[in-house]
């Protein structure tokens, strides 16, 4: 009975609790919106949203689709792709805080949830940008939330909602397979068969499965790139890691003390009686965590299952705690978990370089990177922040001092996505023209109206490009303070003259990774 007294609506006193936390995350993260500029994938997912399908080599199409919609309302601004993150993190917060209350958490569970999950360093990174991971995240906290509503005795028709999601879901990133299967699991390891009995949970499917469709299709036409892509990105990109490894990683993207309680948490729904409805959420944790730990992954893929065990964190210390020492024990574990955010520059651009430096060094930190990459004084993720628009205007002039019958038909090629994203947004109001590159969807969308007469290429190899250009000469020199070392000091070649047909270059040109 206690249980059911819990899980009703919430009263009148607890409303400013719940809504508390959420609020103050959304006008943080609104406030410091800017950060240190654009990041790389920002640019991308922009140029995304201007060449609207249904998939992208490397991800599907709801990324591009909001940033279209934004677009559409508040003009073309990186900075308003942010506000959406904002309000996506503190829809995380929320949903969060209300799982851990249908678990069975009071206020102080729901209170703790909602606080894990608003300093774990790894969602003030991810949220900080515009990124297909801040929607999966509030996607997965959207779906443990119905999911366990459903598991504690819900009305079965909540599976129409959850199928909803899930095809949402599935359209943003497709870990949210991985979920589903890892759901599918602990439904039968915990043997709710009264579940699968139940008409509403393969109805639910069917929707999800209906939604995703047009994805599917769309790969199967382009040849399964996103395949190809994933390939590509375990065999030379990854940072491999062991079991182990990945596993000891995400003490780094949580913190100790959230590492700790959020498997507290996973093990509260394993194997306590009062968590006995709720087991499968703990084994879909759990799969999760293995396929990616077995698999070759980046540790940060993992983060949108801690939407899952925060909740169960939050409940099993304020189950734990009652008539332990339960003020002391609580006030502790608060403090404990607020400890965490010393790290919060070290996530988040929330100082200046040199003062993020001299911080990082304070605390023993280095430059980190989940890729096979060679770093600056900065790490990778915010490294990836310096640099674009110096980049589009070093192009612009460049461009600027070329013949004018050669200026009118010059095209602009970038090695990867970032360089020609920063050149296709800052570009048209420098003049410039639309960017090719063989990176990801780029590669996809061709050469455009280049003839290949006049290209400006941005770095690479003049050997190389000779292979297809009658002549290349240096046309000026790009130099960024704080940007990923392989962006900086790179030449713009001038190649003239392609020597082969155009459509063999561009196959050639072909790079998903």
């Amino acid at each position: 009975m206690e249980n059911e007294r819990q899980v009703g609506p919430p009263a009148r006193s607890d409303l400013a609790t719940r809504w508390a936390l959420p609020f103050a995350v959304f006008a943080f993260f609104a406030a410091t919106a800017r950060g240190y500029g654009v990041f790389r994938d920002e640019l991308y997912y922009i140029v995304c949203g201007r060449h609207l399908a249904w998939g992208y080599v490397e991800h599907p199409p709801m990324v591009a689709a909001v940033a279209a919609a934004v677009r559409a309302l508040f003009g073309e601004s990186w900075v308003a792709l942010r506000i959406v993150s904002a309000a996506a993190f503190a829809a995380t917060v929320l949903l969060v805080g209300d799982t851990a209350r249908v678990l069975g958490g009071g206020r102080f569970g729901r209170c703790l949830a909602q606080a894990l999950a608003a300093t774990a360093p790894v969602y003030l990174s991810i949220f900080s940008i515009y990124s297909m991971n801040a929607l999966d995240i509030l996607v997965w906290a959207g779906l443990a939330r119905i999911m366990a509503a459903v598991l504690g005795g819900g009305d079965p028709r909540l599976w129409l909602a959850f199928g909803g999601l899930a095809g949402a879901g599935l359209l943003t990133k497709i870990d949210v397979g991985l979920l589903g299967t890892g759901l599918a699991v602990g439904i039968v390891v915990s043997r709710r068969f009264d579940l699968l009995r139940n008409r509403w949970i393969w109805i639910g499917g069917a929707v999800a499965g209906v939604l995703f469709a047009p994805h599917v299709f769309w790969q199967v036409s382009h040849g399964f790139p996103t395949r190809e892509f994933v390939a590509n990105a375990q065999q030379g990109k990854i940072a491999r890691l062991s079991p182990l490894g990945f596993v000891g990683a995400q003490l780094m993207l949580v913190g100790p003390v959230a590492f700790l309680l959020g498997f507290a948490g996973m093990a509260w729904l394993l194997v306590a009686r009062r968590a006995g409805r709720f087991r499968a959420l703990g084994w879909a944790a759990l799969v999760v965590l293995a396929v990616f730990a077995l698999s070759i992954s980046k540790p940060y893929y993992y983060s949108p299952a801690w939407t899952i065990l925060f909740p169960a964190a939050g409940v099993a210390v304020e189950a734990w705690s009652v008539g332990r020492f339960e003020r002391v024990v609580r006030v502790a574990a608060s403090v404990l978990v607020l400890a965490i955010l010393v790290a919060a520059p070290l996530a988040k651009p929330l100082i200046s370089e040199d003062h993020y430096v001299r911080y990082a060094a304070a605390l023993g930190i280095t430059p980190g990177s989940d890729e096979n990459q060679r770093l600056g004084r900065l790490q990778q993720f915010f490294a990836d922040m310096h640099g674009w628009e110096d980049m589009a205007k070093t192009v612009a002039k460049v461009a600027a001092a070329l013949p004018p019958e050669d200026r009118a038909k010059a095209c602009f090629y970038g090695q990867n996505y970032g360089e020609a994203g920063a050149i296709d947004y800052f570009g048209p109001g420098l003049g410039l023209p639309p960017a090719m590159s063989g990176h990801n969807s780029y590669w996809l969308w061709g050469p455009g109206k280049c003839t290949g007469e006049i290209v400006l290429i941005f770095g690479g190899n003049r050997d190389d490009h000779l292979r297809n250009f009658a002549s290349v000469d240096p046309g000026g020199e790009f130099h960024c303070i704080d940007c990923m070392p392989y962006e900086n000091d790179r030449t713009i070649w001038i190649a003239r003259g392609l020597k082969v047909p155009l459509a063999d270059a561009w196959a050639g040109s072909k790079h998903y990774e």
